[in-house]
């Protein structure tokens, strides 16, 4: 259920910026979501249902994610470890629990529908094609 939370949390955070730059629909939500959160198919999933009745409603999802890199302090390097839950490093075998990236969930951009002013424009208004923000999911 741990999704339907991040999905409502994704789409609050999107109705709150239409909600001041005037914007009625978003085509687009693009996000970045660690592999360790193991939810993008999760999320996928849910993401429709949860859009339903909001500036979401219909928009597509993208989500690129983030591989798990650990820093080991012996080799003093960032590396890949051979498996999502191997917190060893790949190459000499010591402990690595010290995790770079791979929990994160990052609001890349919003991409808002064409309107009747044109590409760019929702009520006369210019507005940004995008918006960049960031929110860290809390381990």
């Amino acid at each position: 259920m741990h999704e339907l939370s991040l999905a409502r949390s994704l789409i609050d955070l999107v109705d709150e910026y239409c909600e001041q730059e005037k914007v009625s629909h978003v085509s687009r939500i693009n996000i970045r979501l660690g592999e360790l959160s193991a939810m993008s198919r999760a999320l996928y999933f849910c993401f429709g249902t949860v859009a339903a009745g909001s500036s979401c409603e219909g928009a597509q999802l993208h989500i690129d994610e983030i591989p798990l890199t650990v820093f080991c302090r012996h080799c003093d390097e960032v590396k890949h470890p051979n498996g999502r839950y191997s917190f060893r490093c790949s190459d000499c075998g010591m402990p690595t629990p010290e995790i770079v990236t791979g929990r994160e969930m990052e609001l890349i951009s919003i991409e808002v529908g064409k309107t009747a002013g044109g590409p760019g424009f929702c009520g006369g208004k210019p507005v940004s094609r995008e918006r960049n923000a960031q929110t860290r999911q809390e381990s």
